[in-house]
C-alpha cells in the first residue's frame, strides 16, 4: 500500500508543474497587470514595483525567477489581500486540507479494502461486477463532477448537509471527504481485488 502511495504522489509531480506552468503564464498572459487596480502611480513608482516583482523581465526569465521561489516554498505577496504572502494564505488553510485529506484515506481504506476482498471472493459473480462497475464509476467521474452533484443532492435539495463553510462541525467535513475518498475507495477496491486473485 506504500508502494502505491509513493506511485500517486510521484505520478502527481509532472501534473503540478504542468499547473504551475499555466497558471503562471495564464496569468501573465491576461490583459492589464497586478497594479491595474490601484490608483493611478507616478511612472517611478510603478517601474520600482514592476523591478521589484521581476515584471519588467521577459516572460521566460520571469517564470525561472517563479520556479526558484516556488522550489524555496515563497509563493511571493498576495495580490488581493494586502500584507498577506501566499505562502501565509496556503498556511492557514492547510490544517483544513490535511484533515480532509486524511479523513478521505481513512475512509478510502475502510471501503475500497473490504469492497476490494469482497470481489475477489465472489469472482465473475454479481457482487463482484456490481463492486466493479461502482469501482470503475467513481474511476471515471472526477472529483469537480462529482462534488457539485452531492452538494446539490445533498445540501440543496435535502437540506442534510452544509454545502459551504467549515463552522457547521462535522457535518461540514462530510462531503468533501466522500468526494475526496470516492475515487481512492475505486482505486484500493481494485488493487485489493487485484492481488487477492493474483495469490
Amino acid at each position: 500500500m506504500l508502494q502505491y502511495v509513493f506511485k500517486r504522489l510521484l505520478g502527481a509531480l509532472p501534473t503540478l508543474l504542468v499547473i504551475i506552468t499555466l497558471a503562471f503564464f495564464l496569468i501573465r498572459l491576461a490583459p492589464g497587470g497586478p497594479f491595474d487596480a490601484e490608483r493611478p502611480m507616478p511612472p517611478e513608482i510603478a517601474a520600482n514595483m514592476e523591478r521589484a516583482y521581476h515584471l519588467d523581465q521577459p516572460l521566460p526569465i520571469q517564470y525561472g525567477y517563479y520556479l526558484l521561489n516556488v522550489v524555496q516554498g515563497d509563493f511571493g505577496p498576495s495580490f488581493k489581500y494586502k500584507d498577506h504572502s501566499v505562502s501565509g494564505l496556503i498556511a492557514q488553510g492547510f490544517p483544513v486540507s490535511l484533515q480532509l485529506g486524511l479523513f478521505a484515506m481513512v475512509l478510502a481504506l475502510l471501503i475500497g479494502i473490504p469492497a476490494g476482498m469482497l470481489a475477489a471472493l465472489h469472482q465473475n459473480r454479481p457482487l463482484d461486477h456490481a463492486v466493479m462497475a461502482i469501482a470503475m464509476t467513481g474511476i471515471t467521474v472526477p472529483n469537480f463532477v462529482m462534488a457539485p452533484l452531492l452538494a446539490l443532492v445533498f445540501g440543496v435539495l435535502l437540506h442534510w448537509l452544509p454545502v459551504a463553510g467549515w463552522d457547521a462541525g462535522w457535518k461540514s467535513a462530510v462531503l468533501p471527504v466522500i468526494a475526496l475518498a470516492l475515487p481512492q475507495i475505486a482505486y484500493a477496491a481494485r488493487l485489493m481485488r487485484a492481488s487477492m486473485l493474483e495469490t
